[in-house]
């Protein structure tokens, strides 16, 4: 799955020459919590974020007080550009879901800016966007039920789950593969978009494997107290 797919394709978007206040007044209107900055041409230059502003103003607690006013005002007059951030971690439309969260795990963002290939601003793809790609990924927007299946740490295991599944008349909305503390074993986690599972967990046991609780599965994996 690509970024063009998932991302917002509506530019909301600031300019280099607006305020502090502009900005920030543009935010609360459109309802988004990161701003892309472009210059006048629409060239990615920077980004402001939710975090920035509220960094940049006074605390609100102190919004009786004359002096909170007059340095409120002293920032909301201020460039735009004295508080984004310069330069951001961007994407392009043909990155994929992967290299999102992988960046916006190592970059700790909650949203990434989309450009071409000549840096003009294309989107944005946020947390809730990739939040629904993976539910449109795991097919967990439909009812169903999730198995934890383990299974030798072997080639071939996924294939055989897949061809039990399959000969159970079941579709599969995805499957998730984890490494846990059993280095000889995997777990196997597939969303069957059925309800009715008895039979299909009892050929798969028939067949060898190991049928758990995925909460089980997980509260196994937690570091045991001494």
């Amino acid at each position: 799955m690509f970024v063009f797919n998932q991302m917002s394709k509506t530019l909301i978007h600031g300019e280099q020459a607006m305020t502090v206040g502009e900005a920030r007044d543009l935010m609360r209107e459109k309802r988004v919590n990161h701003l892309p900055i472009t210059d006048a041409a629409g060239k990615l230059v920077g980004i402001v974020s939710d975090r920035d502003m509220r960094s940049a103003l006074p605390s609100d607690l102190l919004n009786a007080d004359s002096s909170y006013r007059e340095e409120a005002a002293a920032v909301l007059h201020k460039p735009v550009s004295s508080i984004m951030t310069r330069n951001p971690v961007c994407v392009y439309p043909f990155n994929t879901f992967q290299d999102v969260l992988l960046l916006m795990q190592r970059h700790r963002v909650g949203a990434l800016p989309v450009v071409d290939e000549n840096g003009f601003l294309r989107g944005v793809v946020s947390g809730g966007d990739m939040l629904n790609a993976f539910i449109e990924v795991m097919g967990i927007d439909q009812p169903g039920t999730l198995l934890c299946i383990l299974a030798p740490n072997q080639q071939g295991q996924i294939k055989k789950i897949v061809d039990i599944i399959s000969d159970e008349g079941i579709s599969t909305g995805s499957i998730l593969v984890a490494r846990g503390l059993q280095k000889d074993k995997k777990a196997f986690f597939p969303y069957l978009l059925t309800n009715n599972v008895r039979q299909v967990k009892k050929k798969l046991m028939e067949h060898g494997f190991e049928m758990l609780e995925p909460v089980q599965w997980y509260l196994d994996q937690l570091p045991k107290k001494d």
